[in-house]
């Protein structure tokens, strides 16, 4: 079995995609007469700088010999990558091994793409120590995310599907033709096994990109099948290829145990912690609040385009006891879910009167409190019910905000109950 992995193709100005360019070699593979046996798109680390938008390197398994496959895929990268733009920086990686027999140290190196920032010598030293066929342009840094997607295989256990319909490339830069009615319809027949097709709240297709490379539109869900289904009911503009991808997309992958005072910027956690303080909404509509842990505190922040899940995160208030989840970056934790673990459900409020129900006033320091008018008087400040809006359990953005690798709630698995948006 041959391995071939890439990564970097792309550019955020300049349009092309990485599975497209893997779609292509899939096809000189094909043409060849080698059987391609599995595509698989993998999300790697998104807090990384000079990432494009949903930082996916590619493998495609096939059967060809590899130095024939290492020559195709060359080719191809060659011919398509966008390599005017200087920040796009191609890298190959070819292994003559199985997918589900990579040595442990790919699997290892593919994880750790995910989770940290690694450089690119470190990715050289273990593609030479593995005695993997390699290439880059122009830096070559794509090698990092080429050497990952050739070990995923092992890296991960669990797996979702994306089918992606790509348009003709001279239509590339103009406005997508899709036909919205019958997006919404598939997304409503397919749901919950096909999810972030549709955000329905904000009326938007999530399926549809903006950028302008040639991707018409990409279907995430459970099941291969469903996501084809979805991707079939579609009506639009001519659809020019499509593919079926594995992926490691909604799966939370990214997310790390961490701590309060020990998490580190560039990765991505989930940290136990107490709201610290009231959240307030600044400049720009972001909300912002703090966690704590014994003296350690945390800054956290739902951004304005996270849109509604701004109102959960509202709705929190100082002392309940939450889970966090997001990528750091600048000290901040900007989050991507919560679970409201022990929820504060009782304030101290100055007392009422019982004859008049007029609230009572400061008696005197360490006197505690009187009516001015009744007479009547109350030790200290009373217990009250909280009319909360926030259940116990799991909150999340909204569809059009959530991050490929990030887990809709809608896919289960979770340890609280679950509040999912859609």
């Amino acid at each position: 079995m041959t391995l071939v992995g890439l990564d970097d193709t792309d550019s955020r100005e300049r349009g092309m995609c990485t599975t497209y360019v893997a779609t292509r070699i899939a096809e000189a593979i094909a043409a060849a007469g080698g059987r391609v046996t599995e595509r698989r798109l993998i999300r790697l680390n998104p807090a990384v700088e000079w990432k494009t938008r949903g930082n996916a390197a590619l493998c495609v398994e096939t059967e060809l010999a590899p130095d024939r496959a290492f020559a195709l895929a060359a080719a191809e990268i060659e011919d398509l990558a966008a390599m005017a733009d200087p920040r796009t920086s191609p890298g190959l990686v070819v292994a003559d091994v199985d997918g589900a027999a990579v040595p442990d140290a790919a699997a290892t190196f593919a994880r750790r793409a995910l989770r940290e920032r690694i450089d690119p010598t470190e990715a050289l030293e273990l593609i030479d120590e593995l005695d993997y066929r390699h290439r880059g342009w122009d830096g070559g840094r794509g090698r990092i995310g080429a050497l990952a997607a050739v070990g995923a295989g092992r890296a991960f256990a669990d797996w979702t599907y994306e089918h992606v319909a790509y348009r003709e490339l001279d239509r590339c830069g103009t406005p997508r033709e899709v036909d919205r009615e019958s997006v919404l319809d598939a997304a409503r027949a397919a749901y919950p096994d096909a999810w972030d097709t549709v955000d329905r709240v904000e009326d938007e297709l999530v399926c549809v990109p903006s950028a302008p490379g040639p991707i018409l539109y990409g279907i995430r869900g459970d099941d291969a099948e469903t996501v084809r289904a979805v991707a079939r009911a579609i009506g639009s503009e001519p659809v020019d290829r499509e593919a079926t991808f594995v992926t490691n997309q909604g799966t939370d992958a990214h997310l790390r145990p961490g701590r309060v005072g020990s998490v580190r910027d560039g990765r991505a956690y989930r940290v136990d912690g107490v709201v610290d303080d009231a959240p307030e909404t600044r400049a720009g509509g972001h909300v912002h609040l703090t966690i704590r842990e014994g003296d350690d505190r945390l800054p956290c922040v739902a951004f304005e385009p996270t849109k509604r899940f701004r109102d959960r995160v509202r709705a929190l208030r100082p002392d309940d006891r939450v889970t966090v989840c997001g990528e750091v970056g600048r000290g901040t934790l900007k989050l991507e879910k919560f679970a409201l673990r022990d929820p504060v459900t009782t304030e101290r409020v100055v007392p009422a009167c019982p004859d008049c129900e007029r609230s009572m006033e400061s008696a005197g320091r360490d006197q505690g409190y009187r009516c001015r008018d009744c007479g009547t008087a109350a030790p200290d400040r009373v217990e009250r019910d909280l009319n909360r809006r926030l259940d116990r359990g799991w909150y999340e953005v909204p569809p059009c905000a959530r991050r490929h690798v990030a887990k809709p709630l809608i896919r289960g698995g979770f340890d609280a109950p679950t509040h999912p948006e859609r």
